[in-house]
Order: structure tokens, then C-alpha cells, then sequence
């Protein structure tokens, strides 16, 4: 089985919010789409909902939504998701809005840049971690010391240089 996207399911269905507020559709067994032991893609995937790796994938992942790297699930690239679990092998560079979990058996060689990390007894992790509140901050940090900057002044105190 390669990649299934599940468009209509007979079964029922849950929804959630992604990282952007948007409602997402998940079917019950909790997965949109699939990359099956067995299967190799190369490229660049984008996806709403829950989806699941335990192939080989290699290229750049975005999503604001959660992904999985199964037991068998090998992944190579950059990951740009709203959070991630890794149970398999993943070697690369991780950002993750919200969270990131390395569950036992998990082979990472990343750098990974997310608010909340959780690693499990028996991981093998080798990389950097920066524990970010979210890019959006560290985007709009420039902005934040200039408006502190211009309260400061308004309420009649003046920044020292």
C-alpha cells in the first residue's frame, strides 16, 4: 500500500483543529493518509489531519497538522508539522509548533526546534534541540522589543542606550 488518501469514509468520523484553527476531518483509526511498510516516496508532502509514515520517505514535509513516523518508518529531510511522534528513523531537521515525541526504539539524528520535547527510555537521539515558545515569537521578537521600547517612552520613562 502506498500513499491512501481516505476523501469519503464509511466509517465515522471525529474532527479536530489544526494549528491554524482550521477543522480538520480525521476518520476513526485516527489516520488521513498512510505510507505503508514497504513503500518509498521522494518528494514533498503536504497534508491535512493525521498522517502516517512506515516506509521510506525523503524530501520535506509541511503541515500544520500531526504526524507519525511508525516502528518501520525510515524519514529523511527537513519536517515542518504542527507535531510529530517518531517511533522509527528519522534523520534530518525537525520544527514542530507544539510538540515533539521520540518514543523507545527511535533512531533521530536532527536538530529540532519545538516548545515541548518528549523523549522515552531507549532513544537514540544524537542533534541539537532548541526549546522554542514558537517561530512565530522569535519571528515577531524585533517587534516586541521596539513596542516595549515605545511604551516605555510613552509612560514618560526613557530607555537607557
Amino acid at each position: 500500500m502506498g500513499i491512501l488518501k481516505n476523501e469519503r469514509s464509511t466509517q465515522s468520523e471525529s474532527f479536530s483543529t489544526n494549528g491554524a484553527g482550521h477543522k480538520v476531518t480525521t476518520p476513526v483509526g485516527g489516520f488521513n493518509a498512510i505510507l505503508d511498510r514497504g513503500s518509498e516516496f521522494e518528494g514533498k508532502l503536504t497534508f491535512e489531519g493525521t498522517v502516517r509514515i512506515d516506509g521510506t520517505f525523503k524530501g520535506q514535509i509541511y503541515s500544520e497538522s500531526h504526524m507519525v513516523i511508525g516502528e518501520s518508518g525510515k524519514v529523511e529531510g527537513d519536517i515542518n508539522v504542527g507535531s510529530v511522534s517518531i517511533s522509527g528513523s528519522f534523520q534530518g531537521n525537525i520544527h514542530a509548533k507544539t510538540r515533539v515525541e521520540l518514543h523507545k526504539n527511535a533512531v533521530v539524528e536532527a536538530d529540532i526546534d519545538t516548545p515541548s520535547l518528549v523523549i522515552e527510555d531507549g532513544v537514540q537521539f544524537d542533534g541539537k534541540c532548541s526549546m522554542s515558545k514558537s517561530a512565530h515569537q522569535k519571528k515577531n521578537a524585533p517587534f516586541a522589543a521596539v513596542k516595549a521600547t515605545a511604551d516605555k517612552s510613552k509612560n514618560g520613562i526613557s530607555p537607557q542606550a
